[in-house]
């Protein structure tokens, strides 16, 4: 199992903000109004911080916020699920929100994480342009991989504004896509007690 690499721009790449202002000022131009009057002289500053929010996983290394483990399991040997965990991404394709929840589980094999880290993975992923099959499959992968787990799975079910804001506006449409790996995988049994839990 791999995570899809990217590239981080080398900072002699990476364009200065006053460069990315006077790029969304060319885009205001392109929709056909002027970056000049009152309503949108500050929008250039404003949707450029905006982005650093919006992508603010681009900072964040999933593995070392997993790195923080605890061996004391005591003998506990059943999934650990964390339900609904909200989240605001944006699609590769149109920059366009998707907005949904995450449903992630890992079954422990010597070490456990805190729970909140499981939603810290989900927003890191999350706060990256991508895809929602490719989102699943990398919060699944790098818990599997970093805690050794006997398995992991997430689901998640989202709406994608790129559809229901455009294209063929199906605002009502949702889409759910799952990942499982080890006994989530392999065990029917396991990964049919998973969705119960998450219905």
């Amino acid at each position: 199992m791999t995570i899809e690499k990217f590239e981080k721009p080398q900072n002699s790449d990476r364009p200065s903000r006053e460069e990315a202002e006077a790029a969304v000022e060319v885009l205001l131009r392109w929709a056909g109004d002027n970056p000049e009057r009152n309503g949108l002289r500050e929008t250039p500053a404003r949707y450029t911080r905006a982005f650093e929010e919006f992508f603010s996983g681009y900072n964040q290394d999933p593995a070392e916020e997993l790195s923080k483990t605890f061996d004391d399991i005591l003998g506990y040997d059943d999934m650990v699920l964390v339900k609904n965990i909200e989240f605001v991404s944006h699609c590769e394709h149109h920059i366009a929100p998707i907005i949904g929840v995450a449903h992630v589980a890992y079954w422990p094999d010597q070490k456990i994480v805190g729970i909140s880290k499981l939603a810290r993975i989900v927003d890191i992923f999350a706060r990256r342009l991508t895809s929602q099959e490719n989102m699943t499959r990398d919060i699944a992968t790098i818990i599997h991989d970093t805690l050794e787990a006997k398995g992991c799975a997430v689901t998640i079910n989202a709406n994608h504004q790129c559809m229901s804001t455009r294209g063929v506006e199906k605002s009502q449409s949702s889409t759910v896509t799952n990942h499982f790996t080890g006994v989530f995988k392999d065990e029917a049994d396991v990964r049919t007690r998973f969705m119960e839990m998450i219905r």
